[in-house]
C-alpha cells in the first residue's frame, strides 16, 4: 500500500470519519453536524475543506481503499483511545496529530461533533488499541487478604471447598423443571457426602471432626453455588443427622449417624405442620407408648395436622418426626421420633402417606412435602432419648424435671440450624452485591452537557448511597454470625438460653437485610438484574423464605425481646413478674437520664465516627424500648389483664426492643472483631466499615430518636450528611470490598459480573 500524507487539518479528523463509515454510526442527518463543523473550523484550509466534505458525501461514500489508508494512519501512531477521558475521541485524534506533527493543539470543533453525535467509546473502542491503565476500583487493599480476615481460623475447611465445588457438577445452570433440578441437587449433595462434608459437624467416630463451625461457614460459601443446594444440605446433614446427633443418644450415633452423614441413609425433619408453623409447643402429632408391644404409634389426628413444607420429603428413607409423647395416658410434651418412611425398593411404607408441595417461589431443587402418619408403629428405641426416655417398665423419665425447661433445652441444642439459615442468606446477599457491583464497576449511563463519556453507575452518589451501606452491613452480619456460632458450640456454656435469644434476632434482621439487600441489587442492575442468568432472580426467591422458616421472623423478634425483658434468668409469667420488674428498674432507671442537648446537636466528626457514641445510641435505645415495654406490661397487670393479653398489647414495642436488641449486638460484636486485626491498615478500613453501618442504623430509626429527644435536627442532619460522605470515602474501595467476600471466580457466573 502506497503510504499516504495528509495535512495535519484532514489528519485529526480522521479517526472520526474512519468511526463514522466503519460502523455507520451516524445518519445523513447526523451528517450535517459534521459538516456544520468543518465550516466553522478555522484551522481547515478551504483544500481540507472540500476534502472533507467529499468523505461525507453519503452518495458517494469513501472506497474501502480509503479507509485502509485511514486504519494504517492511525495503526501507525501507536496511539490509544483512553475511555476515561473527557472527550475520548477528539482527545484521541489530537494524540494521533501530535505523533505526526510537532503542532497539535486541541480542536473545540471535534468535541462539537463529538458532543452532538452522543457517540460512546462502548460504540467504537473495537476500532482502535484501547488504553487499560485506568482503574475503576482501587487496589491499596488486596481482596485476598480481606477474604482470609474475613475466613479467620476455618480457612483451610473454607479453600478445601472452595476447590471441591470447581467440579463440573456443581456448575450454575438454570433448570425450569423440579424433577430434573431435584435430581441435580441430590448428586450434588452425594457428592459433598463423599468428599466428608456431610459429617463434618459430627464428631471423629462417626465420620466428622466434630466441626460446627466449619459447617456454618461451608453452608455460607454453599450459597454461592445454589441455593437448593445449601437447604437440601442443610436438611439431610443438618437438621436430620443434627437431631440424631444433639437429641439422640449413642445407640442412635452407632446405628445412624455416620450412615446420614454419607447421605446413604437420607433423612428429613418433620417438625412443622399445617396448622402450627412456629408454635412447636402446639403441635398435634401424637407419639403414644403401648407397653403391651413395647412401640410407639406415630398419628396424624386432624386434617390440617400433618407435617408441611418438609424438605427431603419425596428422597428420605426415614424421618425425624417431632410429636407429643404420650406415656401411661400423660402428655409429657413434644419429642422427637425416628420414623421410617420408605422401604429399599422407596417404596411408602404402610399407613404414611407423601404429597409433594409443588413450584414453590425458590428452592425449587429442594422436594419439600407433607407427610400424614396413620397409627404408624415404631420401636420404643427410636425415640430420640437424651432429654426424655421410656424405661423397660413403660414409665417415662427425664433428667429435667420441669417440662418447660425441657421443652427449651431440647429447642435450644437445634438453635445451629438458626444460625445457618442466617449465614445462607447472608451468602446469597454477597452473591447480588457481588454481581450488582461489579456491573456498576462496568456500566455506563448519562452524562453532562460537557462530558461525551458517560459516568459509571457506582461514580452516582445515589448508587453508592444504595449499595455502600449494604457491603457494610454483610462486613457487620459476617462478624456477628462468626461469633454467635462459636458461643453457640462452647460447651463450657451448657445453658443455651441467651444464645438462643441473640440467635432469635440475628436471624431475624439478617434475614430480613439479606432479602432487601437483594432485592436493591436487583433494581440497581436493572433489566438485567432480572435475568435469571444474573444469578439475582433466583436468589430473590430462595432466600425470600428464609425470613420464615427456622421461625418466623415476627415471632423470633418477640422471643429475643421477651429474653431481654427477663434478662435471661425469669421465665415471663404474671406470677414472677414484679422480681423481674424489680430487676429491671436497678439495671435501666438509672441510665435514661434526659439527654444534654449539648449531645444530642454535637456534629464534629470526632464524635459522629467513635464507636463509643454508637455503643451509647444503641444502648440507649434498647435499653429505653425494655424501661418503657416494662412499665406498659406492669400498668396492664396492674388493671387485671393476664400477661398473655398483655404482651398482644405492647407487641409491636416488643417488635422494635428485638430489633435494637439484635443491632446493638451485631455492632458490639463487630467492635470487638476489628479491635483484633492486627495490620493498621485493614483495621481502620474496617473500622470505617462499622462507622457506615452505625450511623446507617442510626439515621435508618431517626424518627425514634428525634423523639425521644436524643438526637436534635442538627445532629440528625450531620448523620446522612456523613453516612452520604462514607459511602463516597470507601467507592475507591468498593469492588475490592466485593472481591474480599471470597465468591470463588467459576461461581460468578452471572455475565454481567464478568
Amino acid at each position: 500500500m502506497e503510504k499516504k500524507t495528509y495535512s495535519p487539518g484532514i489528519l485529526q479528523y480522521i479517526p472520526f470519519f474512519y468511526v463514522i463509515w466503519s460502523d455507520d454510526l451516524v445518519s445523513a442527518s447526523e451528517i450535517n453536524v459534521v459538516q456544520k463543523a468543518i465550516n466553522e473550523d478555522t484551522s481547515l484550509s478551504n483544500q481540507d475543506r472540500i476534502q472533507l466534505h467529499a468523505w461525507l458525501d453519503v452518495k458517494q461514500p469513501p472506497p474501502n481503499g480509503e479507509l485502509k489508508q485511514w486504519k494504517h494512519t492511525i495503526s501507525n501512531s501507536k496511539v490509544k483511545l483512553v475511555e476515561s477521558d473527557t472527550y475520548p475521541l477528539s482527545t484521541f485524534s489530537q494524540n494521533v496529530v501530535c505523533h505526526y506533527k510537532e503542532v497539535c493543539p486541541f480542536n473545540d470543533q471535534l468535541k462539537h461533533i463529538e458532543v452532538n453525535l452522543g457517540i460512546q467509546p462502548n460504540h467504537y473502542n473495537h476500532l482502535f488499541d484501547v488504553e487499560v491503565e485506568h482503574e475503576t476500583t482501587s487496589h491499596y487493599y488486596d481482596a485476598k487478604e480481606i477474604d482470609t480476615i474475613l475466613k479467620g481460623r476455618h480457612a483451610m475447611v473454607i479453600d478445601g471447598f472452595r476447590e471441591v465445588v470447581k467440579n463440573p457438577l456443581f456448575k450454575w445452570d438454570i433448570h425450569r423443571t423440579k424433577e430434573e433440578f431435584r435430581e441435580v441437587v441430590l448428586k450434588q449433595v452425594q457428592f459433598l457426602a463423599d468428599k466428608g462434608y456431610g459429617s463434618i459437624a459430627y464428631p471423629k467416630g462417626y465420620g466428622g471432626t466434630g466441626d460446627m463451625e466449619g459447617y456454618a461457614a461451608i453452608f455460607e460459601n454453599m450459597m454461592y453455588v445454589d441455593g437448593s443446594l445449601t437447604i437440601k444440605f442443610g436438611v439431610q446433614f443438618g437438621l436430620f443427622g443434627g437431631s440424631i446427633q444433639k437429641l439422640g443418644t449413642k445407640k442412635h450415633h452407632d446405628h445412624y449417624l455416620k450412615r446420614a452423614g454419607e447421605a446413604k441413609l437420607l433423612g428429613c425433619f418433620a417438625m412443622t405442620e399445617t396448622g402450627h408453623g412456629s408454635n412447636v409447643r402446639g403441635i398435634k402429632t401424637t407419639a403414644t407408648y403401648h407397653q403391651e408391644t413395647d412401640c410407639i404409634i406415630i398419628h396424624t389426628p386432624g386434617k390440617n395436622d400433618n407435617k408441611e413444607y418438609i424438605g427431603n420429603a419425596l428422597h428420605s428413607k426415614m424421618a425425624s418426626v417431632f410429636a407429643q409423647l404420650i406415656v401411661d395416658g400423660k402428655n409429657e410434651g413434644v419429642h422427637a421420633v425416628l420414623v421410617p418412611l420408605r422401604n429399599d425398593k422407596h417404596e411408602l411404607l404402610p399407613g404414611i402417606v407423601v404429597e409433594d408441595n409443588g413450584y414453590k417461589l425458590g428452592l425449587n431443587g429442594v422436594d419439600n412435602g407433607k407427610i400424614w402418619f396413620n397409627q404408624v408403629s415404631v420401636p420404643r428405641e427410636n425415640l430420640l432419648n437424651k432429654y426424655g426416655d421410656i424405661t423397660d417398665e413403660g414409665t417415662y423419665y427425664s433428667d429435667i424435671k420441669n417440662p418447660n425447661k425441657r421443652f427449651f433445652t431440647m429447642l435450644g441444642t437445634l438453635v445451629g440450624g438458626r444460625i445457618c439459615v442466617a449465614r445462607a442468606g447472608l451468602g446469597g446477599a454477597k452473591m447480588a452485591l457481588a454481581v450488582a457491583i461489579r456491573h456498576s464497576l462496568k456500566r455506563r449511563q448519562f452524562n453532562d452537557s460537557i462530558k461525551i463519556q458517560e459516568d459509571l453507575l457506582m461514580d452516582y452518589p445515589s448508587h453508592q448511597l444504595r449499595l455502600t451501606p449494604l457491603v457494610a452491613s454483610a462486613y457487620v452480619y459476617h462478624a456477628a454470625l462468626d461469633n454467635m456460632m462459636a458461643v453457640y458450640c462452647d460447651d463450657s456454656l451448657p445453658d443455651k438460653r441467651k444464645v438462643e435469644t441473640q440467635v432469635a434476632g440475628l436471624k431475624s434482621i439478617i434475614t430480613w437485610y439479606a432479602n432487601d439487600a437483594i432485592q436493591e441489587c436487583r433494581e440497581a442492575c436493572g433489566g438485567k438484574g432480572y435475568l435469571i442468568e444474573n444469578r439475582i432472580a433466583d436468589l430473590k426467591g430462595d432466600v425470600d423464605i428464609f425470613t420464615t422458616f427456622e421461625g418466623d421472623n415476627n415471632v423470633l423478634l418477640q422471643l429475643a425481646a421477651k429474653g431481654v425483658l427477663s434478662d435471661f434468668k425469669a421465665e415471663f409469667n404474671s406470677a414472677g413478674f414484679s422480681s423481674v420488674l424489680k430487676l429491671l428498674g436497678t439495671q435501666l432507671t438509672d441510665k435514661l437520664a434526659t439527654i444534654n442537648p449539648v449531645y444530642s446537636n454535637k456534629v464534629d466528626k470526632e464524635h459522629l465516627y467513635n464507636p463509643k457514641f454508637h455503643r451509647h445510641a444503641f444502648d440507649y435505645r434498647t435499653r429505653r424500648l425494655t424501661y418503657t415495654a416494662a412499665m406498659r406490661i406492669r400498668d396492664y397487670i396492674k388493671k387485671g389483664i393476664p400477661s398473655y393479653q398483655a404482651f398482644l398489647k405492647v407487641q409491636t414495642h416488643l417488635l422494635a426492643l428485638g430489633k435494637a436488641y439484635s443491632v446493638e449486638l451485631a455492632y458490639n460484636t463487630f467492635v470487638d472483631f476489628v479491635a483484633d486485626i492486627p495490620a493498621e491498615k485493614h483495621r481502620l478500613l474496617f473500622q470505617k466499615l462499622g462507622t457506615l453501618y452505625a450511623l446507617y442504623e442510626i439515621r435508618k430509626d431517626a424518627d425514634w430518636f428525634l423523639e425521644q429527644g436524643y438526637l436534635g435536627s442538627t445532629k440528625s442532619k450531620a448523620i446522612r450528611q456523613r453516612v452520604e460522605r462514607l459511602c463516597t470515602e470507601l467507592r475507591p474501595h468498593i469492588g475490592v470490598l466485593v472481591d474480599g467476600f471470597g465468591i470463588p471466580e467459576h461461581c460468578m457466573t452471572a455475565p454481567i459480573a464478568r
